[in-house]
């Protein structure tokens, strides 16, 4: 099993394409009842990601074998929930959901200060919903979501929900070999925008610090904390979660940074991590072997 994230997410522009045509003719309810058999589909042809998950469940959370076999299927049905949810709410149909709104005061905040903020966020719930949510509110209308990733399939998902959906104000910054991106962060900070990380997931080669998730110790990329805690802006833990079938629940907590301590900032981050994974384990989306360990599988 690879032990680091491949560059590659399950989403994909085909994916997309599928959910709107099944949402748009057949309705919400339709496309989560034939998620079920794309759900088998992976139970019976991902072996890996599926050993990444029994793994998660039963050593990291506790759960007995027979329960984490049992919830390898639900992991699996949680995340395409989450990938039609967003075809859904990005299509026009945000009002098919409910919102709460946990922490929304720190947002506010950061963006009447126009100063720019980071939010760091993981691959667990949806986040990539969150500009949706941020509609309503009217410190929004001039700002901007720029979300860093090291993934290519973001932007044609992005340029298909542009061209087919309702247009949100999020774009991306490709993380590039050459650096570039840097100067894009920096950019998009001096314009007051918010730049978003998920902190989880990093590519071979990528400089790396340790922590402990959920008692063991697994690797992350230095890169997002070392940026948060050398620069002079806010930086907000934010997560988008399912809280059952049609609502959503965001999560805003205000970091404390000390300037230059990467690593205490990603203590925090793990500690604030497992909060949430504690209150949906079964939304956690990282199909890989994210502690390194092999030999527990």
């Amino acid at each position: 099993m690879a032990t680091e994230w491949e560059g590659k997410s399950r989403g994909t522009v085909l994916g997309y394409r599928i959910y709107i045509f099944f949402i748009k003719y057949l309705g919400l309810n339709a496309s989560y009842l034939l998620l079920h058999f794309v759900v088998v589909y992976f139970c019976i042809f991902s072996p890996k990601s599926s050993r990444a998950i029994y793994y998660y469940l039963h050593k990291r959370q506790g759960y007995s074998r027979t329960k984490s076999m049992l919830n390898i299927y639900t992991s699996y049905y949680r995340f395409g929930q989450t990938l039609i949810d967003r075809a859904t709410i990005s299509s026009g149909l945000r009002d098919r959901f409910t919102y709460e709104f946990d922490g929304i005061g720190n947002i506010k905040r950061l963006l009447v200060q126009k100063k720019g903020g980071i939010l760091l966020s993981a691959h667990a719930g949806n986040f990539e919903v969150s500009p949706y949510f941020f509609q309503e509110l009217d410190e929004m209308s001039q700002s901007q979501i720029s979300v860093v990733t090291w993934d290519t399939e973001h932007e044609k998902i992005k340029s298909y929900l542009d061209s087919a959906t309702v247009r949100s104000t999020v774009k991306f910054i490709l993380v590039k070999e050459d650096m570039s991106h840097i100067f894009e962060i920096h950019d998009a900070l001096s314009q007051g925008e918010l730049v978003c990380f998920t902190g989880d997931r990093f590519m071979e080669e990528s400089k790396l610090l340790e922590e402990t998730l959920l008692g063991k110790k697994a690797k992350f990329p230095l890169g997002p904390y070392r940026l948060a805690s050398r620069l002079k802006v806010p930086v907000l833990f934010v997560y988008v979660m399912k809280e059952t079938k049609r609502k959503y629940h965001l999560y805003a907590r205000t970091a404390e940074v000390q300037r230059g301590d990467a690593q205490g900032l990603l203590r925090e981050y793990t500690k604030n991590l497992e909060w949430i994974l504690e209150k949906y384990p079964l939304q956690w989306f990282n199909y890989f072997d994210f502690w390194n360990d092999k030999t527990e599988q």
